[in-house]
């Protein structure tokens, strides 16, 4: 069956996922610049209400200091005219007063203009004669010389005087109401160009979203075209996964019946081989006892090589017969277990891990004690549905290889623990043994494979078999160790086995 086409990539890899994030990068973008340029209006503004507002303010001093040096002329001439009246020399008194502040005051508001800080000079320049002649007309009167000060008075040309100031005044205001104009202008000209901006934002944003329309469209209907074709894919593709399925099924099966075959088959000529070795050891004990009778009979037909070979070498070597068949026994038995096991049918229950380790545990007491070694089972562990026969031999397999494998001289802890992880669950086994070595850490789940120094009975069957009942269980199996550091083996199971259909 050829290859189909690849339906899914990574949205930063496929050609939509770029045009759509270029796209929205330029959306960002122009909503970024929208955003500076409100930001910049907004300052504009700000700066530009200072401004009127500090133009108003100005204009208002000179206003005020207008009516003030009016006011003081009004009320001079009110007390020269009547001198018996004291408000209006208290009121001229008042305006006195007050018109150097109101003068400094100004000056303050124009510090940060040249020509108007001129023009304040000059009018202060101005004020001073008036303000003069205003106190010396007003002594006159007060000491009684009233027609002395209102000659004064008339020869005085106070007149122009005044003139002079309305027209530093009126230029001063002529020169705050340019600057505002001015102001005004560029504000119109700033409220332009961000209306300008705005409307070439809105109108690439338009353009952004349409384009990004098109292509979630065109992406949408290519998307259609692609589940259409992954049911049809997925339609064969289940055929397909049963049908392999089944093969695997088959081969698996064959698997176990060649191992069951094979080693049955080989069982017949060891059964044999250990039978004949029997009669060999008989016939050596009965040469024995023929050589120990020669040698007190007549010993000069005994050679040294006869002697040997009856009481020595015939021996040995019928031990080591009967120690391989022992091991080739204890190896076929291993393989006959594993295919008894891929072939029983697995039965899953609800079953409560602590009393499952417990059990455990009650049966090793006596192996533990001569061990000095301990089991800790920490709780809670969640429940799980599954095999008993197969999760019990998984973890009594790993708790007897703990125990097997403890340090001499220390005493030993082995902790079981459980936990929940979404749909599974993950079972440790730590000891607190020998560990082993990072570079076996694969092949200890090998069937006749071990690691380490050999020193303890074994061969290499444990491991492996746990591995195969937790294939079955459909789970998976690890281990993490340092060697001298202890290890700790990890089931990861699931927390509900599907129960089988098939018989033996």
């Amino acid at each position: 069956m050829a290859r189909s086409p690849t339906l899914f990539v990574s949205p930063r890899e496929s050609p939509i996922g770029k045009r759509l994030t270029t796209l929205m990068s330029i959306g960002f973008l122009a909503l970024v610049a929208a955003g500076i340029a409100a930001a910049w209006m907004t300052q504009r503004n700000q700066v530009h209400a200072r401004w009127v507002e500090h133009t108003y303010r100005v204009e208002n001093a000179i206003i005020d200091l207008r009516r003030l040096i009016e006011e003081g002329e009004t009320t001079r001439r009110g007390y020269l005219l009547a001198p018996d009246v004291p408000l209006l020399r208290t009121a001229y008194e008042a305006t006195a007063r007050d018109l150097p502040v109101r003068l400094s005051a100004l000056d303050a508001l124009v510090a940060d203009n040249a020509l108007q800080r001129r023009n304040v000079v000059e009018l202060d320049a101005q004020i001073g004669p008036i303000a003069a002649a205003r106190a010396q007309s007003i002594a006159l009167v007060d000491a009684g010389r009233v027609v002395e000060a209102r000659d004064l008075f008339h020869t005085e040309t106070a007149s122009r005087r005044m003139m002079a100031v309305r027209r530093t005044m009126n230029r001063m205001i002529a020169i705050e109401r340019t600057l505002l104009a001015q102001r005004d202008a560029e504000l119109r000209d700033a409220v332009h160009a961000f209306y300008v901006m705005l409307a070439l934002t809105g109108v690439l944003l338009v353009v952004v979203a349409l384009i990004s329309l098109a292509a979630v469209l065109t992406y949408t209907r290519d998307l259609g075209r692609s589940r259409d074709t992954l049911n049809e894919l997925n339609a064969n593709l289940e055929a397909i996964v049963a049908d392999r399925t089944a093969d695997l099924t088959r081969a698996n099966e064959e698997i176990q019946r060649f191992a069951y075959i094979v080693s049955h088959d080989l069982r017949s000529p060891l059964v044999n081989v250990m039978g004949f070795t029997a009669e060999l050891e008989a016939s050596t004990q009965q040469l024995a006892q023929l050589v120990d009778r020669a040698e007190q009979e007549a010993p000069h037909l005994v050679s040294e090589d006869a002697r040997l070979a009856a009481r020595e070498d015939l021996p040995e070597a019928i031990g080591f017969i009967r120690t391989s068949t022992q091991k080739m026994d204890r190896l076929i038995n291993a393989i006959l277990m594993l295919s008894r096991q891929g072939r029983r049918v697995l039965s899953p229950e609800r079953l409560d891990l602590v009393a499952l380790v417990e059990n455990i545990r009650d049966a090793m007491t006596h192996r533990l004690t001569e061990a000095d070694a301990e089991i800790v089972i920490e709780q809670p562990m969640p429940d799980v549905v599954s095999d008993r026969f197969s999760l019990d031999q998984i973890l009594s397999n790993l708790v007897d290889n703990a125990v097997k494998y403890l340090k001499p001289g220390v005493p030993g802890r082995i902790t079981v623990r459980g936990r929940r992880q979404a749909s599974r669950i993950i079972i440790e086994v730590a000891d607190n043994g020998r560990g082993i070595d990072p570079r076996d850490h694969s092949r200890v789940f090998d069937l006749f494979r071990r690691s380490g120094t050999q020193d303890r009975p074994g061969e290499g069957i444990g491991l492996a078999t746990v591995r195969a009942l937790v294939f079955r269980l459909g789970g998976h199996i690890e281990v993490s160790s340092t060697l001298g550091e202890g290890a700790t083996f990890r089931l990861t199971l699931p927390l509900s086995l599907e129960p089988q259909d098939r018989s033996e």
